[in-house]
């Protein structure tokens, strides 16, 4: 089980005016040309307020993965805007772009994407490391607790089950104090009730620590546990709900 992790001071240089943390508008992506284009987002507008986490869902080509990706600058849409803390991603140069991801977007995926070869704290620290920032340390301490993972500090990937690695990889996003954590599919490679754990992790840190979290999914019981639950249907949102 885990602990409720406790409040972290806000990030030193993040944008404290933004009440956004990201911010899609009339976002279209399409691939391919002529008569084999396919549309896969049309014109989808979406707003992320700090803090909030929203749960995407939609069936398997609706959209929702593409949405996700072009939301955390992995992919360039055909058109339309994003912004994550206020600024424009497509105004920015492939080094701006680079700094942005590492600094402001977090990812959790179904593949935990550890390293094998680097022990708990070590794949925790990675980020910090790859910046070359000195982690705090305090936050770092709190994070890995919070999460169950203080008797596992010295232990490989292989080592762990997939729960505890899945919350390796969430303590790594969260560690860096990103302006919003992407999870794709988090619960997908998971067993039920480790996947109802991982997903009371992420609840978790949305209320105690604060963090805007944009989780994907296509499992309407795991998006329950959001503030908002986003669906698309062919490229677009038919239904913005409010959980609570």
């Amino acid at each position: 089980m885990f602990t409720q992790l406790t409040d972290a001071p806000a990030r030193i240089g993040a944008p404290d005016v933004e009440a956004t943390a990201v911010a899609a508008t009339d976002l279209s992506r399409d691939y391919g040309e002529g008569e084999s284009v396919v549309h896969a987002l049309r014109s989808v507008s979406l707003e992320v307020p700090r803090g909030e986490f929203t749960a995407v869902m939609g069936p398997s080509g609706s959209g929702k993965s593409t949405l996700m990706h072009l939301m955390a600058g992995l992919d360039t849409p055909t058109a339309g805007s994003v912004r994550v803390s206020g600024r424009e991603l497509a105004q920015m140069d492939d080094n701006e772009l680079t700094l942005m991801r590492r600094e402001e977007i977090g990812f959790v995926f179904q593949a935990f994407n550890l390293l094998p070869m680097l022990s708990v704290e070590e794949n925790v620290l990675l980020p910090s490391r790859i910046m070359g920032s000195s982690p705090d340390r305090a936050l770092v301490d709190r994070v890995i607790g919070g999460l169950g993972l203080d008797d596992r500090r010295r232990h490989l990937p292989s080592e762990l089950s997939g729960g505890q690695q899945q919350r390796v990889a969430i303590a790594r996003a969260i560690v860096g104090r990103p302006a919003v954590l992407f999870a794709d599919e988090p619960t997908g490679n998971l067993d039920s009730a480790t996947g109802t754990e991982i997903l009371g992790v992420l609840r978790d840190a949305a209320d105690a620590h604060g963090q805007t979290i944009v989780m994907v999914t296509h499992d309407a019981h795991a998006a329950e546990i959001a503030d908002r639950v986003v669906v698309l249907t062919d490229g677009r949102i038919v239904e913005d709900r409010v959980n609570r």
